[in-house]
This record gives structure tokens, sequence and C-alpha cells, in this order.
């Protein structure tokens, strides 16, 4: 049995997993599903029949009803319960089911189960439960024994809230204060907390002024003019010229009068910003007219032409090296020397950029990419041996620019494949932990993040050593975004089958065919995207193996003719792969096959690399990777292409050079529209046999 020390072992020990059958049994019949849950798990036939009635019976307990558990036949019943996952159906039931289960049934559970994640989330469920039905005191006893003090807003104005029902009213004016002291709205359960507050006169002005000032520096300035409402006309105006600040930066800046007090600055300081990243050009023109009327201090004057001329840079609009390089030396940072040397990079100008990149603070300057360019300004100044020297060194690293330095050398590509060596002991101990066991089987069931929060607990326990066979472990089971993560924290990256594995083989066979695209590239794309997980949802609201917005999911299932059911199909690794295949293949025509263009739409969309595409001069495909304004997008795109490369090698043992694909040119029109390609086509000279 594994160890019962670690935090995770603790909270899943097999006596709390199995103490929660519907009858809460003696210790003898406790001890007698342990028994039973080893038993089972020396035979994998024997856990598969447990997943199939957990998947059967787990829906119909989400919603509220148990009859898929008791019309079970008794050896069924008894697989059920002996199950890992046995306190997740559960709790799944009690949480529907709340408002008609008694309080002792619940508390039993909670009892049993104590810090487990379904009791920890059946207990916040509990809580909230409690406090909409008014019981008070219950409610203060669970909420003091396990959240008091941890910050979460909802549950503390709750508290407060039954406190002032139950007349102890002397205990919340300071703690209601401390909660109403921020920048942004409140949760709801606060607001009649905060009435009481106002009402008894424990929120006098003081606070809203405070609060108010919160909101500006927050940017909310919706909060901040509704606080104004209970200060006066003069807040009220403040936070309207903020807004404006917000939504007319030009009209504010041309408006405001000599920006006599901080305040004033501050907005005029925001405009500023907000207009340079709209309009570099038109910020920079009213700055030499403001620049002089108002009296800005040296940081407020810094950070202002510092944002114009890195946006005048990122936006390859005219004048921009110069106003880089005119800044103040208190304006510059290590973003501004980044951008001076891409613009040299962008202007040809290779002598700039080596004293540029010289210029860098050693940790910068060292960094892959400037390595790769200051060795390409090397080669383009005459000191090729220099040049060949920084390349040599890259040459021996798997990655993008390694691969681009094997290019310039004629070498052959550093794939460094070292596959893990599996120690069967440590594997047969990791593959018998309850608490692996555990996260496996909620990835089983398709309780993804569940199992993805459960397995990084368990395993940060671990050291170096037997995270590795963790690692080896996941990708046996097929669960590749743990095993990527797992073998990358112990500081191993070299297994490559493990680091870029081969799942949904035929589906990304069949929808890169259709798509018109290689498969290795949607395999590239997929492992940048999600790590091949098929549930993952972005920041931004995009689902899936494949990162599909939902609009977009919707609009290429029309086009494919592909049933769309919204989040069922876009968390569906086959469906997924099919549509974001498909919207890969559409970008790919888009953009005239050109595979970089296209996947810098696929991350940042069409739109914004049509408005990053040269206007007047050509530009080498490599040179505009590099300035892609975006941070997020040109690392990305570096990401995907790398992996693409290693992804063709290990499907057909052959490498594809980078070199000819980013060596095209990118011509504008003269109708302003940018033409795909000049230069080699694409396929030329691409592939050496391994």
């Amino acid at each position: 049995m594994p160890s019962r020390r670690t935090p995770l072992g603790a909270s899943l020990t097999l006596v709390a997993a199995l103490a929660g059958s519907l009858a809460y049994g003696s210790e003898s019949r406790i001890e007698q599903q342990r028994e039973l849950f080893m038993a089972t798990y020396s035979s994998e036939s024997g856990i598969e029949q447990q997943r199939e009635l957990f998947i059967a019976t787990y829906p119909e307990a989400e919603r509220g009803s148990w009859s898929a558990v008791t019309t079970l036949d008794a050896g069924d019943r008894q697989r059920l319960e002996s199950y890992v996952l046995w306190p997740d159906l559960r709790a799944a039931y009690l949480r529907a089911t709340l408002s008609r289960q008694s309080p002792a049934t619940i508390e039993r559970f909670l009892d049993a189960h104590q810090t487990s994640r379904p009791a920890r989330n059946l207990r916040y469920r509990y809580a909230l439960s409690l406090a909409r039905r008014g019981e008070h005191a219950r409610f203060l006893e669970l909420y003091r024994s396990y959240y008091q003090g941890r910050e979460i807003a909802r549950l503390d104005c709750l508290a407060l809230d039954a406190e002032l029902e139950l007349g102890q009213s002397w205990r919340v004016a300071q703690r209601a204060q401390a909660l109403w002291l921020v920048g942004h709205s409140q949760a709801d359960e606060c607001d009649s907390v905060f009435a009481w507050a106002k009402a008894a006169g424990h929120l006098p002005p003081k606070l809203y002024r405070e609060r108010f000032e919160l909101a500006i520096e927050a940017r909310a300035f919706a909060r901040a003019r509704w606080l104004g409402k209970s200060l006066g006309p003069d807040y009220v105006a403040r936070a309207e010229a903020w807004q404006e600040a917000a939504g007319r930066p030009a009209a504010l800046i041309r408006s405001a009068g000599r920006a006599a007090d901080d305040d004033a600055r501050a907005r005029i300081v925001y405009a500023f910003e907000r207009l340079t990243f709209r309009d570099p050009l038109e910020a920079l023109a009213l700055w030499r007219d403001a620049g002089s009327r108002h009296p800005f201090t040296t940081a407020e004057t810094d950070r202002i032409e510092r944002h114009i001329a890195l946006w005048t840079a990122r936006d390859a609009l005219p004048g921009a090296y110069e106003l880089l390089e005119s800044l103040a030396p208190t304006a510059r940072n290590t973003e501004v020397m980044r951008w001076r040397a891409r613009v040299a990079l962008r202007e040809g100008e290779f002598a700039r950029l080596l004293a540029d990149i010289g210029a860098m603070p050693p940790g910068e300057a060292n960094r892959d990419e400037w390595r790769y360019w200051q060795a390409v300004a090397l080669a383009e100044t005459d000191s090729s041996e220099a040049a060949r020297a920084e390349f040599r060194k890259l040459a021996a690293e798997r990655s993008y620019y390694g691969f681009l330095a094997a290019d310039f050398l004629g070498t052959g590509y550093a794939f460094g494949d070292e596959l893990l060596e599996p120690d069967s002991t440590v594997l047969k101990e990791l593959s018998r932990r309850e608490d692996l066991i555990r996260a496996r089987e909620l990835y089983l069931v398709g309780l993804d993040s569940r199992g993805r929060a459960e397995w990084d607990l368990a395993v940060n326990y671990l050291s170096d050593a037997h995270k590795l066979q963790a690692a080896i472990l996941a990708h046996r089971w097929g669960w590749h975004s743990r095993a990527i993560a797992t073998a990358a924290s112990a500081g191993s990256y070299d297994d490559l089958s493990l680091r870029y594995p081969l799942p949904f083989v035929d589906a990304f066979a069949a929808a890169a065919d259709a798509a018109s695209v290689p498969k290795h590239w949607a395999y590239g794309i997929a492992r940048s995207e999600s790590l091949f997980m098929r549930d993952v949802r972005s920041g931004a609201g995009a689902v899936g193996l494949m990162q599909l917005m939902p609009a977009t999911g919707r609009e290429v299932a029309r086009q494919l003719a592909i049933r769309y059911e919204g989040l069922a199909t876009l968390t569906d690794p086959v469906a997924n792969i099919r549509l974001g295949t498909g919207y890969l293949g559409r970008m790919s025509k888009r953009f005239g096959g050109n595979r970089v263009l296209a996947t810098a739409a696929y991350n940042a969309g069409p739109h914004r690399v049509d408005a990053w595409l040269p206007e007047q001069k050509p530009i080498e495909t490599r040179v505009w990777i590099e300035t892609i304004p975006f941070n997020e997008t040109r690392a990305y795109v570096r990401r995907v292409l790398a992996a693409e490369t290693i992804f063709r090698w290990r499907l057909t043992g052959k490498t594809e050079r980078l070199s000819p694909l980013v060596d095209d040119i990118l011509r504008p029109r003269l109708d302003g529209t940018v033409a795909n390609l000049g230069g080699k086509p694409a396929g030329t000279d691409r592939t050496e046999t391994r």
C-alpha cells in the first residue's frame, strides 16, 4: 500500500474512499470493501467493469436520480461501491439533491471523506445551501471550521449576514469594511451586508472615497462613477473624465487644459497609452504638443515616450528605430532593446543589429533568438568563422533556432531522442497508489480536469526519479498531457515518443487529408494548443484539443456538414480534430499555402495577420516571424514550426528542413494587399532521408 503521509494520500485513503457507501457501514464492512478494492485492481477487467458502471450511472446521479444505482443487481452494486470513484458518484447525487437531503445525510458523507475532492466540492455547495435556507447556526459552524480566513468573499459575506441574523452585529462592521474596500464589484452576497453597514454608519464617505480611488486604479470606471454619485458631482466628473480617456483618448488629450494635479496627468498618460495602441502616429503627433504643455514628471514622460516608440516599432511604422534610439536612458528597458534589435533586423541593418544585441543585458543576449540572429549578423558582416562557431553551438539543440542553425551549416537536426528507462518495480508501486489510480480513473471516465488536478498534486511530492516513472505510466495510459508535463517537471525532455506522442492517428490522418494540410502540421498545432487535452478551455473561451472558439467551430461544422452540438462537439476529440484541421486548411488556403502565415492566423486571427503583413517593402518570412507584434503569437509560431518538424520525423523518419519554409519572401502588391510568396515554391528541397 502507498504511504499515507502525503497530503493527497491522506485525503484519499481507501477507508475514506469506501466509507461513503449508502450504508456507511461498520469498520468490518469497510475492511471487506477495502480487500475487494485491492482484489479488483489486480484485474484490469475488473476495473473496466467498474468504470463502465460508473459511466452508466454518473449522468443520472448528476441529474439527481439514484435509480440507476438502486436498480443494479447485487454484484454490480458491490463492484460500484468498491470503485475508487464511488465517492464522486455519491457526491454528484448529493449535490444535485441538496434541498431534499437531511443535514445528517450530508454531514455523514463529509465526515467519512473529510478533505477528499468530492467532499470539498460538496461541502462548498452545502455551505451555500445552508445559508440560503436560513440555517445560520449550522452554516456558521461549517464556515468557521473550513472557510474563515480563506478570503472567499461570497462565503465571508454570507457569514456576516448570518451573524447579523443571530444578533451578533458587533462582529460584523470591521470585516464588512474590509470587504467593501476593493476596486472591483464585490460578490452579490455582500449587498445586504453593505446595506446594513451603510445604514448603521459603518460606511462613511471616507470609505466611499477610498473605494472610488481603488476603482480608478483598477480601471473600473463605471464602478467609480456609481460610487461617485454618493460623493458628489466632482467625483462623478472625475469618473467620466477617466471614461473619456478610455473611450475617446485623442479628444481628452486635445481638450485637456494644463494638468496641474496628479490625477489629471495620470488621465492624460492613460489616454496616451490607449491612443498609442490604436494609432501610434496620431499619439506621437499629439505628444509633441502635449509633452511641453503639461508638467509631466520624468517617469510619466518616459512611460509615454517608451509606449509610443514601442508600438511604432511593433506596427512597423516609419521612424521607429529613431524613436527607440532617442529615448532617455531612464526610459530604456529590456523590451526597448529587443525592439531596437528587431527593427534593425527588419531593416537589414546587421551592424546595428550586432550593436543592439551587444548592448542587451547578458541574460537577454544569451537567449536562443539573439544568439541565432547574432550569428546571422556576423555572417552578413563577413565574420563567417565566428558565425559558424555560434551556429554549431545552436545546432546541437532541438529547437526552432537549433534547426535553422543546422540548416545554415548543412548538418542533420539534433533530435536527440532518448527513451526513458522504465523501472518495473517503481512502475508497479506507482500503478497501485490509490491517488494515482483515482486520478487515472477520473481521466478515463471523462472527468479530465479533476483528474489532472489530482494527478498534479500527487506527483508533486514524488522524487524526480519517480516523476519520470510516473510520466512513463501516464504515457502508457494514453494520458499525454500529464506524461509531457510530469517529465518536464523532472527536467527530462528527450523521450520524443513521450513528449511528441501520436494519439488519434487515424483521426488526424483523415482530417488532414480532407483539409489538404500535412498531418505533422496538424499535430504541431494540437500539441501547441492543448498538449492533447480534450476538455481544456482557454481564458478567451477556446475549447478542446485544437482550441476552437465556439463560433468558429459552429461555422466550420456548417461548412463541413458536421452536426454541431456546442460543447459536446468541441470536447469530442475526433470531432474537434476534424473541425480544427478544417479551419487550419481554410487558413492555409487564405494565405496561399504559407504555413507560417496560416499558423499565425490560427493563433491570432486572420485579420491581425493581414494587418501585420508588409505594406511597402518585401520581407523574408523568417524576419517577419521575429517582428510579429504579439509576444504570444511570435512564440507560438516558432513552437509550432519546431513541433511539426519533430512530428514529421516521428511519422516518417524524414527531416523537413525549416529554412525553405521561412526563407520565402512576402511581397506587397501595388494595390496594398500582399502577394503571398516570392522565392522558393512550397515543398522545394525540404526533405532529406534520416
